[in-house]
């Protein structure tokens, strides 16, 4: 009596596998180096139709790390929608370092016992406040604000939680969360508003409003000012395009300007070079500004800690 065929395993190719799980679906090499799959780590492929995001690069690293590891730090930040500086590497945190995964593209970091993990889509990772502790130990006081603008914004946490869970951490970075945590505020709208609000106040100049609306007689919305001194009727604005190709888009910028002219609002408008290559002219034009509208709590000069985070060296992109 013939035996029956042996039915291969069948493979999702929609998610990480391996070579050898490739293979007893009968998929041969040369074809998983071909075009129809894409290779994440050594050993790990997907298919090339899909997309390589934050989660996709998670799952795959803990596919090949030891029990007990989670996402975190960097690749944290990605999955939970924050705005991080770009990486090449997928951050991981692993048990003790002899067994931890040494391949290419993955970067490990030691787990702590006491971090906050949860499971998000199927991922271990640490949780949005946790992965705030753990980058500031990794970036700056400025970019570590920005991340922390972007998890509140994401409505990932808010910034009470992040003071809370910063107050409450004595780890390495601790003093910088919590100097961070307090900075965080609700209805940032990019990166670049955040850095332009930190180097006003780390100038020492009076902390802007964040995401003022103006409203009609009726109480509807008619405008919204990413940074402002309501009592003083100023505005100061990031713009981050290069120039204005759009005439229509052009045309109602004139208009608004036209009406907050009649209104009697002042505007500084702050373009990238701006924050990257002339920080110190865009404190003067803020504080000549302030000035003009009345504001007594102007220093005389300047506070020297804008400098450690907007050197103005370099151009950056907007």
């Amino acid at each position: 009596m013939a035996k029956p065929p042996v039915r291969k395993p069948k493979l999702d190719p929609s998610v990480p596998f391996t070579r050898a799980e490739a293979r007893l679906a009968g998929i041969g090499v040369r074809e998983l180096r071909g075009p129809r799959y894409q290779r994440l780590f050594y050993n790990s492929y997907v298919a090339a139709s899909v997309p390589v995001t934050p989660l996709l690069r998670a799952t795959a690293a803990l596919m090949v790390s030891p029990a007990g590891s989670y996402a975190s730090h960097f690749t944290a930040g990605e999955m939970w929608s924050g705005w991080v500086p770009e990486q090449f590497a997928t951050h991981v945190s692993s048990p003790a370092a002899q067994s931890r995964c040494q391949r290419r593209g993955i970067r490990n970091h030691d787990r702590k016992d006491t971090a906050a993990i949860v499971t998000y889509r199927g991922v271990r990772v640490t949780d949005p406040a946790q992965t705030f502790l753990d980058l500031a130990t990794e970036v700056n006081l400025v970019e570590l604000v920005v991340f922390g603008d972007s998890l509140v914004t994401a409505k990932r946490t808010t910034p009470q939680r992040l003071v809370q869970a910063a107050d409450a951490w004595v780890g390495k970075g601790s003093r910088t969360a919590r100097r961070a945590a307090r900075y965080v505020r609700s209805g940032v709208d990019s990166p670049m508003e955040s850095r332009l609000r930190m180097l006003i106040v780390l100038a020492g100049l009076p902390e802007p409003k964040v995401n003022m609306i103006l409203r009609h007689a009726d109480g509807s919305w008619w405008m919204r000012f990413d940074l402002s001194y309501p009592d003083l009727r100023l505005i100061v604005e990031y713009d981050g395009r290069q120039h204005a190709d759009d005439d229509a888009q052009w045309d109602h910028d004139l208009d608004r300007r036209e009406d907050l002219d009649r209104l009697g609002w002042r505007i500084v408008i702050v373009r990238s070079k701006g924050v990257y290559v002339e920080p110190e002219r865009t404190l003067r034009r803020v504080a000549s500004a302030l000035r003009e509208r009345g504001c007594q709590s102007v220093p005389r000069r300047f506070k020297d800690e804008w400098r450690l985070y907007f050197p103005g060296r370099t151009a950056k992109a907007a």
